[in-house]
């Protein structure tokens, strides 16, 4: 099977999408019965994806299509010539931001989030109107859509409606020969070495974007627990600026422990595990997520985490962290003085979160995304036998139910149904 992938929403692998991107990449190299990949990149980014070549052709895209605009026009004329010309079966587009009209082939898509729905102004006028008002029914044209979460599947229907062909849930992964348990002294030492951490310290990973990720709650939480404890805890921000980062830094700027406050940039993702393992407890106080990594990044390393159970963080931690009101920075300015004062709260946290870590893998993502491709090309092809296709698991081998829209059959109204999974979220423990 001939399969192409659009990459040019990595945005140099500091967005989740990107992470998205590279991490499945990675996983369906080490697939046994891999098909055909042809990767469209970016000049730029070529670099990026080289892990991947000879076993992957990469088709180089020209600078000039950058710029989100002709990114645009590039997937909508140029992607499906280029899908014509390499006899492509099925194209997967990783976000919905590049979704084709124009059909090659195939067409595979995943949708991480529906912010422009759920987030007021996430986003400028042009991309919430494209969100809201475009995307739907570009999306209703795929063959198979991906949903990282139950959470994003039941917004698709609920805000997209029916698609034309699946909605399937498959979760992100996690690299577990990269983020794993390690000696904590060692991780305290590198980071006291490389950034100057040398007291308790919490973590907060997410791009530095104001009002999504909350920054500024979480600020005013630390601000109300060092007044009230006195504690020599620090607070960590790591990721890069993104909507609204000047806000942030203001904020901190004039917090009366901007002192304690230490902002790192972008932080590489070979440079995470250490940084979760030398945490203390690891904050998300997100507003809204469709997945949201991170949590189960600091579980997998053995880091207690503190979260907010808003979009699909609830359904993704599932009990496995202390949780708070996001919304309500008195209550999460109690929650830090209680963990911090409660190093045996934390060891619990600590062992749920390890367990529930456990349940993620890429490799499993990968194995689920291969199966979705060959369900488009079969469905475009009704019949044709295609190398890697699955039929559809039995009741007695389902774990999971997903959402699923079949097309609708005539005189038969086109209606939701739940279908069972190989590869589902896992269950809530």
């Amino acid at each position: 099977m001939r399969i192409g992938l659009s990459t040019s929403v990595i945005q140099r692998g500091q967005s989740g999408v990107g992470h998205y991107v590279l991490a499945l990449v990675r996983a369906l190299l080490g697939e046994a019965r891999r098909p055909e990949f042809s990767l469209f990149v970016l000049e730029e980014y070529l670099p990026f994806f080289a892990f991947a070549a000879p076993a992957m052709r990469l088709v180089p895209v020209p600078e000039r299509f950058r710029p989100p605009a002709r990114d645009l026009l590039w997937h909508q004329f140029h992607l499906p010539r280029l899908a014509r010309q390499l006899r492509l079966e099925v194209l997967h587009v990783p976000s919905y931001r590049r979704l084709l009209w124009r059909r090659p082939c195939a067409l595979v898509a995943t949708v991480h989030d529906l912010a422009p729905f759920r987030v007021p102004g996430k986003y400028d006028r042009l991309r919430m109107a494209y969100g809201r008002l475009l995307a739907p029914r570009l999306a209703r044209r795929q063959d198979e859509l991906i949903a990282v979460s139950r959470f994003t599947a039941a917004d698709i229907s609920a805000f997209w409606g029916t698609p034309r062909g699946g909605l399937r849930v498959i979760p992100n992964g996690i690299n577990h020969e990269r983020f794993r348990p390690g000696p904590r002294s060692e991780a305290k030492a590198d980071v006291a070495l490389r950034h100057g951490l040398r007291h308790p310290f919490f973590l907060y990973v997410a791009r530095l974007e104001h009002p999504a990720k909350n920054h500024a709650r979480l600020i005013e939480a630390f601000n109300r627990f060092k007044t009230e404890t006195r504690q020599p805890w620090h607070l960590v921000l790591g990721g890069s600026d993104w909507h609204g980062a000047p806000i942030v830094h203001e904020l901190i700027r004039r917090s009366p422990f901007a002192g304690d406050i230490h902002t790192l940039g972008f932080v590489p993702e070979a440079d995470l595990p250490t940084l979760y393992r030398a945490a203390d407890l690891f904050v998300f106080p997100s507003l809204f997520e469709g997945f949201g990594l991170p949590p189960i990044e600091a579980m997998a390393c053995g880091c207690p985490v503190l979260a907010s159970t808003c979009g699909a963080l609830g359904e993704v931690i599932a009990g496995a962290a202390a949780t708070f009101n996001p919304e309500d920075a008195a209550d999460m300015g109690a929650q830090l003085a209680r963990l911090a004062a409660d190093a045996g709260a934390r060891e619990q946290w600590r062992a749920r979160g390890l367990a529930r870590a456990a349940r993620f893998d890429w490799r499993r993502t990968a194995a689920a995304t291969l199966v979705a491709y060959a369900d488009a090309a079969a469905r475009v092809c009704p019949g044709a036998a295609v190398a890697g296709s699955s039929t559809r698991p039995r009741p007695s081998q389902s774990l999971s139910p997903i959402i699923a829209s079949p097309r609708p059959r005539p005189g038969r109204p086109s209606m939701a149904r739940v279908e069972a999974n190989r590869h589902p979220v896992p269950p809530p423990s």
